[in-house]
């Protein structure tokens, strides 16, 4: 593996949550290819510089390859970015400098991390666009709208879909023993016909209809978010409710119905 490609590596496990595709500005066009072959729910947007007029509050992430940090270049990746967005360079030549702090938190950036890039040699720089929501539940639904509702898989063009899961033994694979096997079950609905899957087109969407119905206590014993997919879930037998309300539990019964772990996708980073 070559060193540019190992530093462009280390901005995956940056990127933010989003809806079912995340929108990349990629600056200059050097990680964008890289990135969308570890990611397969990425929109990715070349473009050669970073112009002044870029569209407010339209991208979640802005990512680059060794690029000159200017004031101009850092304001114009701000204003371009959705709230909880995030700035994401890697420099080949950079070290790691609380210089690099000071100058994100001038220009308005909030959870700013300066850390190597990889071993050996190259900085990582983040910073995050401030939130316009204060509460954590309140952040996950602004970002969970930005997908609609009771959405139709057999037309859904998203690439992943997400499924609440109870994972036996609870723990992570680490602390498994020696052929000890890990079984799923996903959440389903009965209502006088097939049960059917509850999926969600993101990770945010399915902690936004987490929140109420587990705080409610209308589903428990969830322990893990599952992602699968689109071509994976086409294959079910069951029927899917892709994107449910917590409205859909009314006069159903939930259930647990069994999925294999081994079809999943790598969780990310």
């Amino acid at each position: 593996m070559t060193d540019s490609r190992r530093l462009i590596e280390a901005i995956a496990k940056h990127l933010p949550p989003s809806a079912a595709t995340l929108r990349l500005m990629d600056v200059g066009g050097a990680v964008g290819a890289t990135l969308a072959g570890l990611r397969g729910d990425l929109q990715v947007m070349p473009v050669p510089d970073l112009p002044a007029s870029i569209s407010p509050n339209s991208v979640d992430a802005v990512v680059a390859y060794d690029v000159a940090l200017s004031q101009e270049f850092l304001s114009a990746a701000l204003a371009g970015l959705r709230p909880g967005g995030r700035l994401i360079i890697v420099n080949p030549a950079g070290v790691v400098s609380a210089t690099w702090v000071k100058t994100l938190e001038d220009t308005g950036y909030v959870r700013i991390l300066v850390e190597p890039a990889s071993n050996p040699g190259g900085v990582l720089i983040r910073g995050e666009k401030p939130h316009t929501e204060q509460r954590t539940p309140d952040r996950i639904q602004q970002v969970a709208g930005r997908d609609a509702n009771l959405l139709d898989l057999a037309s859904y063009t998203g690439r992943y879909i997400h499924l609440l899961i109870r994972q036996s033994p609870n723990k992570p694979v680490w602390k498994l023993a020696p052929g000890e096997q890990v079984e799923w079950h996903a959440v389903a609905l009965a209502n006088n016909g097939a049960p059917a899957l509850l999926a969600f087109s993101s990770l945010p969407k399915a902690v936004a209809f987490m929140q109420p119905t587990v705080l409610s206590g209308r589903i428990k014993d969830v322990n893990k978010v599952a992602k699968f997919s689109r071509e994976t879930a086409q294959q079910w037998a069951s029927p899917v409710i892709l994107n449910p309300t917590p409205e859909a539990l009314e006069g159903c019964v939930v259930l647990f119905m069994p999925v294999d772990s081994r079809t999943a996708e790598a969780p990310d980073e």
